[in-house]
């Protein structure tokens, strides 16, 4: 039977949210003058508030505000690395990156499943020795230029199931002949969680704690 763990990445191995620091180690890595459109990101959370734009284009109202509109991918990738090796230094918990190589060692195949741009998350993937990664995908141009547009949706809630699907048929995983652990610490991940034959909510937001007790799922603390 093929054996494969689903990984949340924010707040489930990291401590912290990535998208936003990325953003800023960006700016400061590229362009610290990017910092003069500060005062205009809190019209774009205004607009989410206000249900006026998506979770999806809030994220690229601010990329297009601090990573720039095009920038090329191959001037983007040293400083992916840089960050990458940044978070793994400060920003993760380290129970998490234990269970990572347990479950490697028992043979499962490891799949990174994240709302993060896979812009940056690939250099964290690889780092941890993920099989697969799906993440939040943009689009890049023909002349090499990351787009502040997200390629179908983005990697959040119940859109993660359909990739997680997609994986598997690409794969030619039978979900029958396969024993699927998930492990997530919010409940926007119930969808995943839900899928899994062994549900894990680890250091679970208190939304989530409720519903792992009620579900019977395995909770555990990572801090």
């Amino acid at each position: 039977m093929q054996k494969i763990s689903l990984y949340d990445m924010d707040r489930t191995i990291t401590v912290r949210g990535t998208y936003t620091p990325f953003l800023f180690h960006m700016v400061f890595a590229r362009a610290p003058w990017r910092l003069i459109f500060l005062p205009l990101l809190p019209f774009g959370f205004l607009a989410y508030g206000f249900k006026m734009i998506s979770r999806g284009q809030l994220k690229t109202f601010n990329q297009r505000m601090l990573l720039g509109s095009a920038p090329k991918l191959s001037a983007l990738r040293p400083h992916i690395e840089s960050f990458a090796d940044k978070v793994l230094r400060s920003n993760f918990h380290k129970k998490a990156i234990d269970q990572i190589e347990a479950d490697r060692a028992a043979g499962r195949t490891l799949v990174l499943v994240t709302a993060s741009y896979e812009l940056y998350a690939e250099a964290i993937a690889r780092r941890l020795g993920f099989d697969h990664l799906i993440g939040t995908q943009l689009e890049v141009d023909g002349e090499g230029r990351v787009l502040p547009v997200i390629i179908g949706e983005n990697c959040y809630d119940d859109a993660k199931i359909g990739r997680i699907e997609a994986l598997f048929a690409k794969q030619g995983w039978q979900r029958s002949e396969t024993h699927v652990r998930a492990y997530s610490d919010h409940v926007s991940d119930q969808a995943m969680l839900e899928f899994a034959d062994e549900a894990i909510a680890t250091t679970p937001t208190p939304k989530l704690r409720h519903m792992a007790k009620a579900r019977g799922w395995k909770i555990v603390d990572w801090r």
